[in-house]
């Protein structure tokens, strides 16, 4: 069954709402340099962490200049998890790994499959997804589902699909890549970092259940 995170938490009762309706981890943003409605500070950040219970991933998503910049955010904040976006060699990545000792995934640029198999060794999976200049995610965007299966096909690593995932488009995109994981944010709010909690939950059956319809509620 394809695996479902939830991104951009800013709120707990949004944590609280991701975890009920079956979101298998749930995503907090900080350490960027974006501005994005959906980033806190690493205080607010380890707080809502600190709300993911016990067989759901918190995972911290960052943009860090350096190891050392992640590996102190992780620290302070505390997640089961940690994704990485942003320019980041394979070398910086394997020393993040080795020291926090948790998961690590690494957001690659779906018109960049070369840089998929430079960190597909190192990470503990790959986040594909629609990026901006700067390495961002959060693009709104979707992009080629079918080039991204292939890619799949190539790596050892699990392959967690991004980039403008909707309740309206997930099933298909499932369908389409056969992908470990799915990542939404922007896709499930009803306001920039405020989540849509019916949109949530449909986001969430329909990802793993590919192909059903679920009427809106």
């Amino acid at each position: 069954m394809t695996r479902v995170k939830v991104c951009g938490h800013t709120r707990e009762a949004d944590v609280a709402a991701s975890v009920e309706r079956g979101a298998d981890a749930i995503g907090v943003i900080s350490g960027v340099p974006v501005d994005s409605p959906r980033a806190v500070d690493g205080e607010r950040a380890a707080e809502l962490l600190e709300r993911v219970p016990p067989f759901v991933t918190g995972v911290l998503v960052t943009m860090p200049d350096a190891p050392e910049e992640a590996v102190d955010l992780v620290e302070r904040t505390r997640p089961d998890a940690l994704q990485i976006h942003g320019p980041f060699s394979p070398a910086d990545l394997e020393e993040v790994r080795e020291t926090i000792s948790r998961p690590v995934i690494k957001s690659v640029d779906a018109d960049d499959p070369q840089q998929a198999h430079e960190f597909d060794a190192i990470a503990d999976a790959l986040l594909v997804d629609s990026t901006d200049a700067s390495g961002a995610g959060g693009t709104g965007r979707t992009h080629d589902w079918e080039r991204t299966r292939e890619l799949a096909r190539e790596l050892d690593s699990p392959v967690i699909l991004g980039g403008g995932l909707t309740t309206e488009n997930v099933a298909e995109a499932i369908d389409l890549t056969s992908a470990f994981g799915v990542d939404v944010a922007s896709g499930v709010e009803r306001d920039g970092g405020v989540k849509d909690h019916g949109a949530v939950e449909r986001f969430v059956e329909r990802a793993k259940r590919p192909g059903s319809e679920v009427p809106a509620r």
